[in-house]
């Protein structure tokens, strides 16, 4: 039996109120697997929900791409309107309010951090959630190119307090090779939106040659995980190292020896998989298939490194988000209203995943 075999557990009950409790999905093969075994609706209704990232409590503030719009989403289930990011270009395409992050000191600063597509720019801003809602919009970084598709846009803090974003190429792919661009990168910055003076280049490039990166997550060891969508053929997961060219458009997938960074786990044909966000626990990368509706697992580490195993596959649609939550469990979002497949049960939703 191959890694991509699988069987289906049905397991039925009532949620509390949390919400609907669904069928889960496991894979036959490797006994050390932490297989997910149940997944609980916290929120439904929503309109191609993107960013997420979780307040202290243990409770989430999740973004809308195209209206604009920030829910807190309860970790028990239900959510509330937290407020609005201004200047969200709202045109059909894959721009829009994108990436979310709280501020590794929120306890103390209250910030949250947003990526958005404005009318002629990719832009990142920051704003104060005081009292339930979103307050004083203030500019951090400005001048991403953006494009209809390929904006990259997903935000996250590294150990050392560094913010980290990614773009898109912007369908320019010669820009992705180029280290003064800020398109086809992963970029890392100070909360202000500085350069710090250990990036490779004397800019805010921190790794260079990508071609649209939507999801990365750090390891407990720091280590940075990326995923990437391939055009044509291979989608990847790459393990990003400082500095390092991981060779779009000059190569897709690995090149060997070719000196490009190959990628640590690829799939093919691109419709089996297309990438987007990545959540990394109990040593695996968990990966949110858009194309592939389903949610995907690599092994990091062992003697089954590099093995790859699929979930929930057509169960919930097209998966776009995948984030760690502060008890070890994993929230998903769905982006069934997008344009780009037949929406599940109508609408966008919320949804636990736990071992």
């Amino acid at each position: 039996m191959t890694d991509l075999d699988r069987r289906t557990l049905f397991k039925a009950g009532a949620a509390g109120t949390g919400g609907l409790l669904l069928a889960s999905v496991g894979v036959a093969g490797s006994p050390a697997l932490a297989a997910p075994r149940v997944a609980t609706v916290l929120t439904r209704k929503l309109e191609v929900p993107w960013g997420l990232t979780f307040l202290p409590n243990g409770d989430a503030l999740v973004g809308e791409r195209i209206s604009g719009d920030v829910y807190r989403v309860s970790r028990h289930g239900g959510r509330t309107r937290a407020g609005h990011v201004s200047g969200v270009r709202d045109d059909a395409g894959e721009g829009g309010l994108l990436g979310l992050a709280c501020s590794p000191d929120f306890a103390r600063d209250r910030l949250v951090y947003a990526y958005l597509s404005a009318a002629s720019e990719n832009r990142i801003v920051a704003m104060r959630y005081v009292g339930g809602r979103l307050r004083r919009q203030q500019r951090v970084l400005g001048d991403i190119p953006t494009a209809s598709t390929h904006n990259g846009g997903r935000l996250a803090f590294g150990p050392e307090g560094h913010l980290f974003a990614t773009t898109g190429d912007t369908r320019q792919s010669n820009l992705a090779q180029d280290t003064g661009s800020l398109a086809g990168k992963i970029l890392r910055m100070t909360p202000d939106g500085g350069a710090p003076a250990d990036n490779p280049f004397g800019n805010l490039v921190w790794s260079f040659g990508h071609r649209n990166v939507e999801g990365i997550s750090f390891d407990r060891r720091g280590r940075l995980w990326a995923t990437e969508f391939g055009e044509n053929t291979t989608d990847e997961l790459n393990r990003i190292v400082r500095g390092d060219n991981y060779g779009w458009p000059r190569v897709e997938g690995g090149d060997g020896p070719g000196g490009f960074h190959d990628p640590f786990a690829t799939w093919s044909p691109t419709s089996r998989c297309s990438p987007s966000g990545v959540a990394v626990t109990r040593g695996k990368a968990w990966v949110g298939a858009l194309a592939g509706r389903a949610l995907l697992c690599v092994n990091l580490t062992g003697p089954h490194r590099g093995r790859k195993h699929r979930f929930f596959e057509n169960r919930f649609g097209r998966i776009r988000t995948v984030e760690l939550s502060p008890d070890g469990a994993l929230w998903l979002t769905t982006s069934n209203r997008d344009g780009r497949g037949s929406p599940v049960g109508n609408d966008d939703r919320v949804i636990r995943i736990r071992f």
